[in-house]
Parts: structure tokens; sequence; C-alpha cells
């Protein structure tokens, strides 16, 4: 038997306006409540709202940032909201946890909503940190005595036990983010709504944070919502997931295939078109004029998860058709910051690559068990034709890592701890 439906979305949207507070006029502000509250129809300035496409310049000050949602959440899922920054999740969670309301549509909602939205969410500055876990309990409806049984656990694990008379104003954003998650996570909400605010703390405990929203989810029955960018943690924690593009719901189902589709359909890095870079250096007779990265669903992207394959689909322009009889490639792998972090090159390989006179040379590099940690990087790449230097490009091509579970362990990589991904095994 199905769990029962405990959260339901029903054509929700939420529209906000740029700039200035109102329609500009006085006239067309009293046309706007006569119109919408006291006839009680719909609200003529919200027909010429846009999507919330942040790159794209807009004609109108109102935008769309969630429109025409429907969905259901059933007790104990697990769910994994996914989308790029300014999709609509954050805005999502905030109308679940009635921080705001719906323009239009109904949200409905069985039982009490813990919510980890924004660091110090709910905590009182001038509180000490167990005024504050008293202070949220009260928000929720619980009995002081409720919150007294669960206090010491609610202590213990935010790690924060020396602190915990000491007005929150005082903390670091990491103690903030500690005692916050311990007080939602342990008080007694059938829902946890928990933004990316996780990655203020640090690797040791977004593990401790991920586990025990397991335990929630799979052992207690409750329901949990989960918003991150960290694509390992989301296929590891949930079983189902929504993904999200400017403010409308573009998927929905198993956790694995919305990852998947995400990744596939992620806007684009906007390379240059290499045909057209005029920051090239070289003899010019032969030149780099494409690049394509493909994923191991055999699709052309830009985003990919460290420990999948990698394939770059390399086209050479041979302007005058002259036949080659040694041809080179070289890349350079760079990390955001222009540091070189590995080098490629087909002359590491046995045998010289030669070509008839084809005004089309077409090579494949791919990069197995993608070894990167989560990140932007680019390519550098150089290409030498019978040892004469053709076609030299800075950055001729990028793109963006998502963490996957590189390791198979199920774990979570540790951030800043370096752009390369080795595996290893540990004996005793």
């Amino acid at each position: 038997m199905d769990a029962p439906v405990i959260i339901k979305i029903e054509d929700v949207s939420k529209a906000y306006q740029i700039g200035q507070i109102g329609t500009g006029t006085l006239s067309r502000d009293l046309e706007r409540f006569w119109t919408t509250k006291i006839r009680g129809k719909e609200d003529p300035f919200l027909k010429i709202g846009e999507a919330n496409d942040r790159s794209v310049k807009g004609t109108s000050d109102i935008v769309w940032s969630l429109k025409d949602l429907n969905f259901e959440i059933r007790q104990g899922e697990a769910v994994g909201i996914i989308g790029k920054n300014g999709a609509g999740k954050s805005t999502l969670l905030k109308l679940l946890s009635r921080v705001t309301g719906p323009t239009t549509g109904q949200i409905k909602v069985k039982g009490r909503i813990a919510s980890l939205l924004e660091v110090g969410t709910g905590f009182h500055p001038e509180l000490s940190g167990r005024e504050n876990i008293y202070l949220n309990g009260a928000i929720l409806g619980m009995r002081k005595r409720e919150i007294t049984r669960k206090l010491d656990e609610i202590i213990d694990f935010s790690g924060v036990e020396r602190y915990i008379d000491t007005p929150v104003k005082r903390y670091s954003s990491g103690m903030y983010v500690r005692l916050a998650f311990a007080v939602a996570a342990h008080l007694e909400s059938e829902i946890l709504i928990v933004d990316e605010v996780l990655a203020v703390g640090d690797a040791e405990f977004q593990k401790k944070c991920l586990g025990k929203m397991g335990d929630i989810s799979k052992g207690e029955g409750r329901t949990v919502l989960f918003v991150s960018h960290n694509m390992a943690a989301v296929q590891n924690l949930c079983s189902k997931g929504l993904v999200m593009v400017n403010g409308r719901l573009e998927y929905t189902g198993d956790v694995v295939k919305s990852v998947e589709y995400y990744l596939q359909n992620s806007t684009k890095v906007s390379d240059d078109d290499l045909s057209k870079r005029t920051d090239r250096k070289g003899a010019g007779n032969f030149m780099i004029s494409s690049i394509k990265k493909i994923n191991r669903q055999g699709l052309e992207s830009d985003v990919f998860l460290n420990g999948d394959s990698i394939f770059f689909e390399i086209e050479v322009s041979n302007k005058n058709r002259q036949p080659v009889s040694d041809l080179r490639i070289d890349f350079g792998l760079n990390d955001y910051s222009e540091t070189r972090i590995s080098w490629f090159s087909t002359s590491l390989f046995t045998g010289k690559h030669s070509f008839e006179r084809d005004s089309i040379i077409k090579i494949t590099m791919e990069i197995p068990n993608l070894p990167l940690s989560a990140g932007s990087y680019s390519l550098t790449s150089n290409l030498i034709v019978d040892g004469q230097n053709e076609d030299w490009v800075p950055n001729a091509t990028r793109f963006e890592v998502e963490n996957g579970d590189f390791f198979k362990s199920g774990k979570l990589i540790a951030s800043k701890q370096g752009n390369l991904l080795i595996d290893h095994k540990f004996r005793s």
C-alpha cells in the first residue's frame, strides 16, 4: 500500500517585481487593488510576466520565479530538488515553509515542517544556543518537557556544547549551521526541509548531516526535501528527484534518472566558436575548428560527473588539403584559476598519425573514470603537424564537473582538498 500524500502542489506560481515597488503610478496601483482585492479577479499586470531566465535581458519588470508547478510527495520520501542557481529551488522551499505565499495555486501540507533555509534562520541573535533550541521547539508546537528530553541529544550532535549558553550572534557561520541542523533534525516534525546551507559546514559535519537525514527518512518515516548542487549527496540520500529549470518543473522521477536528466540538459558553458577565435598562434595551415564534449550516454554536454567517462571529439580543418605524415595534438588541463593540472598528447602513444588530403580530420580522446573534483576546467590545445606548430588556442574548450560517487563508497568527497582524485585502497 502506498504511503499517504503529505505534500501536494497544485498549479503553484510565484511572481516577483523587479525594481520599484508597485506599478509605477498611483492610478495603476488603484486599478490593481480594485481588480484583485475588491473584484477578486486575476492581477492584469501579471500577464506580462516573463520566465526567470537571468541570462536574458527581459522586457517586463514582472518575473515568474515559479510557474505552474504540480507534484505530490508521499510520507517517508527523501526528495532531491535539483537545478542551477536561479531555477526556483529556494523559492519553492520558502513557499512550503510558509515564509512567503504563492501568487497563484494551492499548497497542501499535512504535518509540521522544520526548515533550514539560510544560516541562522529562526534564531534570535540575542538568545543563547540553549534558549534558541527551546524557541524553535515552541514554534513547532512542542511542549517544554518534550524539548528537554531531546536537549542533550541536540547539543551532542551539534558539537557546540562549549558555547551553548553563549548568544548565537557570537557564533561563526559553521556553528550556526551545526546548531540549526541539529535542532531541525531532532525536534518532532513530520517534514524536514534543508537548503544548500550544509555547504557552510566542514566535510565531516556534512557526512554526519547526510547520515542523519537518511535515518530520518528511512528509519523514522519522516519526509525530507533536500536542495544541493552536490549530485553525489543527492543520489546517496534521495530516492526521488525534481529537476527545475527557470522556475518550471522539467522532470520528476527516480533520483538517478533525474540527475542524468539534469546533467544532460544543463545550460551549456558558452565556448567561443573555435573557428572564429582570434587569440590563437601558429602557422595556420591547419586549425582545430571544433571540440565536442560527449558523455557516457553519447550526448553532447558541458557538465559531467567525476568517475564517468568523457569523450572529446576533435575536428581539425586542413585549409590547403595537404597530406599529413605526422599530426600531433597536445592538451593542457587547467583549473578555474588557470593552474595547469595535467597534460594529454597523442605523442605519448606509439605510431604516427598520418592522414590523406582530407579537408576535415577527426580524432577522439577519451578520459575514462574522470578523476577531477567538482569545479570548472578548461583545455588549452596545441596542434603540431609534421613538426611545425600550426595552432595553439588558450582555453579552447571549457567544462564543469559535478561530484559523483567516484570511489563507489557512498561517501562524499571532501571539498578544497585538491583537484585530482586518485583511486586508492587500505589494507590491514
